[in-house]
């Protein structure tokens, strides 16, 4: 298995000569588009440097140092102290610029694009505000709170040319990539249902500092119907991507239920949800999320007549599976041997136990750093000055299917997207 493949490493595997015959998402978008030569430098800014942001600034981190790509973390945002504080220290560039008001950050010329990473409710202010400025952008999923702030990101990104990148990493991970274009080409036969869950065990809470309990919404804000759809935006935008991705299309309309069962602890959102989105050709995705039982854990799960994949553990099933080798061996007797004697009782030819069929695997390089690929992919858009319209109405349907999965619950109702939101 591959394992954190650089970026040259990974042009290489199974005989690639550029990772655009693998990720469509990287072919060349014309030299009329480049805004700047592959060796000059890109300067990012960081904004919100939480749990994500974190992440996401060790992994160009991690591209800079060892992949020798020529980015540069130029500045970073955080309004809360220790975040603050931590990127500061902790991006690899000492004569780094750091704010807490994200507009200071903003105001600087040299930067080329922002990578967001702050609390959803948020993410539209910020993202707007920077492509005003003439900024490209990395949004993390989900793109926003509410429908009106989804659409005026998207018609931002319309209306000023500049890149909006939704952090959707499976659009990146080869095992999506390769498994999405095996069930275009059919390989799974007519698809009739996916199914998806995400389950985990735990309260989600993280610790506030003693003493300051005015801080409990800004560090618990997935857990308040304020700032988040808690399961939906936050795990749920993953799996409604991919069904829409696989499926080619978005949903009809959506329904759902939704309770606090467990966790009664004062939060606002929902610790189980389950929904069922339609497509226009009856194609049904059926998804579910909880967080007090992970026997589970996550899954995608695409069904069609002539086999379904499950793309999280790369693997692919048949309806008509592979015919032991003890039968297979069994009928070469009889069609090469007709006048032989057939030992149909023998050990020779049949299994002591029945071979049970495990399916295959989708792909032999499926264990890659795909948050890694994103951001690789993000600065080679940035380079060329565009990237492919498709990634950026991949997350903003994501987005707006979630937030109509969150109405649905709230009111009970069988929902439709409203015209103004399609694009």
């Amino acid at each position: 298995m591959v394992k954190d493949e650089t970026r040259r490493e990974f042009i290489k595997i199974g005989g690639l000569v550029a990772m655009a015959s693998f990720f469509p998402w990287l072919k060349v978008l014309g030299q009329e588009n480049k805004s700047k030569n592959p060796s000059d430098l890109v300067k990012l800014g960081f904004i919100g440097i939480g749990s994500r942001g974190y992440g996401l600034m060790q992994n160009v981190i991690y591209m800079i140092n060892n992949d020798k790509i020529n980015v540069e973390i130029t500045a970073v945002c955080d309004d809360y102290q220790p975040h603050y504080e931590r990127a500061n220290k902790d991006c690899g560039n000492p004569k780094v610029k750091a704010f807490k008001d994200y507009r200071k950050l903003l105001e600087m010329d040299e930067i080329d694009a922002v990578i967001i990473a702050t609390p959803l409710y948020n993410h539209a202010e910020i993202t707007v505000a920077a492509m005003d400025a003439g900024k490209h952008v990395f949004c993390e999923k989900s793109i926003s709170k509410t429908l009106d702030q989804a659409k005026a990101m998207y018609d931002t990104h319309i209306e000023k040319n500049k890149i909006l990148q939704i952090g959707h990493q499976r659009l990146f991970n080869p095992r999506f990539v390769e498994g999405i274009e095996r069930i275009k080409k059919g390989e799974l036969g007519i698809i009739g249902q996916i199914r998806a869950y995400w389950h985990r065990n735990g309260d989600w809470r993280r610790p506030v500092p003693e003493g300051h309990p005015e801080l409990e919404r800004k560090i618990n804000w997935r857990l308040y119907r304020e700032y988040s759809a808690g399961l939906l935006t936050e795990l749920a935008s993953h799996q409604i991507q991919v069904a829409n991705w696989a499926l080619g299309k978005v949903p009809a309309s959506v329904m759902g239920t939704g309770s606090i069962r467990y966790w009664k602890d004062g939060r606002e959102i929902w610790d189980n949800v389950a929904n069922i989105f339609t497509y226009d050709d009856g194609t049904q995705f059926i998804y579910d999320s909880m967080i007090s039982n992970k026997k589970y854990g996550l899954q995608e799960q695409i069904m069609g007549d002539l086999g379904t994949m499950e793309l999280e553990t790369n693997k692919v099933y048949r309806e008509k599976p592979p015919a032991a080798p003890g039968i297979r061996e069994l009928i070469n007797d009889i069609e090469h041997s007709i006048f032989d004697n057939i030992p149909i009782g023998g050990a020779t030819w049949v299994p002591e136990t029945a071979v049970k069929y495990k399916g295959e695997y989708i792909t032999d390089n499926w264990e890659v750093n795909e948050t890694k690929l994103q951001l690789e992919a993000f600065v080679q858009y940035i380079r060329q000055g565009k990237a492919p319209e498709m990634l950026t109405r991949e997350g903003y349907n994501a987005g707006i299917w979630t937030l109509l999965a969150e109405e649905a619950i709230d009111t009970g109702k069988k929902l439709e997207m409203p015209e103004k939101y399609i694009i």
